[in-house]
């Protein structure tokens, strides 16, 4: 991002964050979310050969379950959108067959979780596959979507006003998020979301801080949160350069 952003982290995991963007519109940041969703690209598994299936699942729903198994997505550059990598899985009853079990033909494309459950084995069944994955975006399908759970929430700034009144008994007030208390960043979570437990028998007020946004933004393990909020903001800078010579054409 340029220099005009402020960003700050509130928290901070590879996987999980919750980050502040000042000095940016109300469309930028929903084009950001948007990106984050819809066109940063991952993999997944797109189609699966059976070796053998004497599961009590059908073939076609433990394709299914197979592509939805989180990936890793190697770095920008090591793939394009039309490789694929091999991966395969051979699993025989009594026993669980997980995303563990998925053996990849290439050291960057692995399951994000080895404990994904796919299907019981009783004894004597038997499951032998081998699947391909490719890159794709979540524009195209909902199994490419590095972001699982991304929104964002204006930050809201809390003043003081004064006491209550006497006698006055005080309401809860919910307010979720993160708030801005004398130029602190304060998650809700911290008073249960409930004003009147941060500042009891006070009267406050709650305002919106202009072009303030809070993220909150969990990926599926494809990547980290910071490199999937890399790869959308620079999705956007490509998409508006291909727009910026189209006009000049």
């Amino acid at each position: 991002m340029s220099a005009e952003y402020d960003v700050e982290f509130v928290e901070r995991g590879d996987r999980e964050a919750r980050f502040l963007v000042r000095g940016v519109t109300p469309g930028f940041a929903n084009g950001i979310r948007r990106a984050m969703v819809a066109d940063v690209p991952t993999m997944a598994i797109d189609t699966v050969r059976f070796v053998e299936n004497s599961s009590v699942m059908f073939d076609e729903q433990l394709a299914l379950r197979l592509g939805l198994v989180p990936l890793t997505t190697p770095p920008e550059g090591e793939f394009s959108e039309d490789d694929t990598v091999t991966l395969s899985i051979d699993v025989e009853g009594p026993a669980t067959a997980y995303s563990g079990d998925l053996e990849s033909s290439d050291e960057l494309v692995q399951p994000a979780d080895e404990n994904v459950p796919i299907i019981e084995l009783k004894d004597g069944q038997r499951l032998e596959a081998e699947a391909d994955a490719i890159l794709d975006r979540g524009k195209d399908h909902a199994k490419h979507q590095g972001g699982v759970a991304v929104g964002y929430r204006h930050l809201q700034r809390v003043e003081v006003a004064g006491d209550l009144p006497e006698f006055e008994e005080q309401e809860s007030r919910i307010i979720r998020g993160v708030i801005e208390e004398d130029g602190e960043l304060v998650p809700t979570s911290e008073f249960d979301h409930d004003l009147s437990n941060r500042y009891p028998g006070k009267e406050v007020r709650v305002e919106d801080v202009p072009n303030a946004f809070v993220f909150h933004v969990e990926t599926d393990g494809s990547f980290t949160v910071e490199e999937l909020v890399t790869r959308a903001a620079d999705t956007i800078g490509a998409r508006a350069t291909e727009l910026e010579e189209a006009v000049q054409l």
